[in-house]
């Protein structure tokens, strides 16, 4: 049976529509990318019916429940303030609920705003993941969620989001911002990289990178972001042959890939192979295997206690020696070293 995740999503009046969208359509193809984790989308709100950046109503949602479970994640998403005007439906058309929904946005936003800040306060907890999309941060910082955390948002609201919280570390031009088990984004399509990386965490970066393949998105980091995973990295392309060697090596580095092997799995010559890896991937495919091996390597150091050699042997490796001096390739530091950080972490 997969294990379940809770995923709890604040919808406000005049929400950004891309904030709900974005992370909850990755959520799905996540869902059917992989078994081991199953995410469950609940769409929580002020009131039962909302209306939308775009004009469109967004109902039924389940008006701000009680208690939210200790390991769930809790996305507030974004608004907007001027939300876009739309025709009214023709004569006959039963449109109610968005007539509705516009008054009592209109209406009610600051008792809703109210009623959403007292309710995070008495939900969240640090053993749950806290994603504010956007200008959700805002809220957040209403909340007092964000005192003394690194943070951001949307860069027209930064300056919004300091005087929110003094004390929060406000950083500009980044596309989002891990502190503890609350993560903020910028503006907009950011919230999709958080929640690809969100995804990456609970279910493996290899089921993140096949969700921003099938999205058609790129898996971007800003300068000073973290590094992005090794088995992330080259995958910024949509060329499917060259996708489908890397999804083969990734499945089993420890395997004796030879290039033969990997133009065979491409259909094309190994020539054309090393050219689209160097093209698409912006390396050559025995550095790409050399980085996926000291990948798997890295984890085993932090994960069990076998020695070097053993490991060396599971990770296609022929001696420790030859791992050590590949290890290098990548890290100035020993593989000792990785173990020992693993272990005081």
């Amino acid at each position: 049976m997969p294990r379940l995740q809770p995923v709890y999503l604040l919808v406000m009046p005049n929400v950004l529509l891309l904030d709900v969208a974005a992370p909850a359509e990755a959520l799905r193809i996540a869902n059917h990318q992989q078994d081991d984790v199953q995410f469950v989308l609940r769409y929580v709100g002020t009131q039962d019916l909302v209306t939308t950046s775009i004009g469109l109503c967004l109902s039924p949602l389940d008006v701000l429940p009680d208690t939210v479970p200790e390991n769930a994640w809790l996305v507030i998403s974004g608004t907007v303030e001027k939300p876009l005007p739309v025709q009214a439906p023709a004569t006959g058309a039963a449109a109610p609920d968005a007539s509705v929904a516009s008054e009592a946005s209109e209406a009610s936003a600051d008792d809703a705003e109210t009623r959403a800040v007292a309710w995070l306060r008495q939900v969240v907890r640090p053993t749950q993941q806290l994603a504010c999309i956007c200008t959700g941060a805002l809220l957040a910082a209403r909340a007092g969620l964000l005192d003394a955390r690194a943070c951001t948002t949307h860069h027209s609201s930064c300056d919004a989001l300091r005087a929110l919280a003094p004390s929060a570390r406000v950083a500009d031009n980044r596309l989002y911002v891990h502190d503890e088990n609350v993560w903020t984004s910028a503006g907009v399509t950011t919230g999709l990289d958080l929640m690809l990386t969100l995804i990456a965490d609970a279910a493996g970066p290899l089921c993140a990178a096949a969700v921003a393949r099938q999205m058609v998105v790129y898996a971007r980091r800003a300068g000073a972001d973290p590094q992005l995973s090794p088995w992330l990295e080259g995958r910024n392309h949509l060329h499917p042959a060259l996708h489908r060697v890397q999804d083969a090596i990734a499945a089993d580095p420890a395997h004796d890939w030879s290039l033969a092997l990997m133009a065979e799995i491409a259909c094309a010559s190994e020539r054309h192979v090393t050219r689209l890896f160097r093209e698409h991937a912006g390396v050559a495919p025995i550095d790409y295997l050399h980085r996926l091996r000291v990948a798997l390597a890295r984890e085993m150091l932090g994960n069990s206690q076998l020695d070097l050699e053993r490991i060396a042997e599971r990770t296609g490796f022929g001696s420790s020696r030859h791992l050590r001096r590949v290890w290098h390739k990548f890290d100035a530091l020993p593989p000792s070293h990785a173990r020992r950080i693993a272990h005081d972490s």
